[in-house]
């Protein structure tokens, strides 16, 4: 059992079912909120339809930023096309840099979410001011795309330090 704590393998694998597994979770969680939401205004005003989809699309992209992580590691320990033997250090290296999307990702596609529902709430009240949800929502978004980028730069610099 302690061989499989000790592969490089193991660690990188790990790596990649935190960026995805995390990352997903609080895209849902956060997709989940804002449909909620837009599910009452539209019970009274389906036309609204297509201003509330944006703000119920939103916290969903960092679950694709947990993908796109997750295939970066594949890619990088040869999992998808070669050798998949790597060093115990490459491993946890890759481990440790999924973690910013992980959990970046998961905090703010929820914090997303319910700043989404707040947004539905002004559309269903003046949905003139759809843009300004859009914008306030997208806010949150900066704080995703930063644990991505994050991610990618620790994963993909991992030669520096193994």
């Amino acid at each position: 059992m302690s061989e499989i704590f000790s592969s490089g393998i193991f660690w990188a694998l790990m790596g990649a079912a935190f960026a995805s597994f995390f990352a997903c979770i609080g895209s849902a969680m956060g997709v989940g909120i804002a449909a909620r939401a837009s599910a009452g205004v539209l019970s009274e005003d389906p036309s609204k339809f297509g201003k509330l989809l944006i703000l119920m699309i939103l916290p969903g992209t960092q679950g694709l930023y947990g993908v796109i992580i997750s295939v970066f590691i594949f890619t990088r320990i040869g999992v998808l096309g070669g050798s998949a033997d790597i060093a115990f250090t490459q491993g946890l290296l890759c481990f440790v840099g999924s973690l910013p999307i992980a959990f970046g990702g998961m905090l703010s596609a929820i914090a997303q979410g319910k700043t989404a529902a707040a947004g539905v709430a002004l559309v269903a009240k003046r949905p003139d001011d759809s843009s300004k949800a859009v914008v306030s929502t997208s806010l949150v978004e900066f704080y995703a795309i930063l644990s991505l980028i994050v991610s990618i730069l620790m994963i993909m610099g991992y030669d520096a330090f193994a």
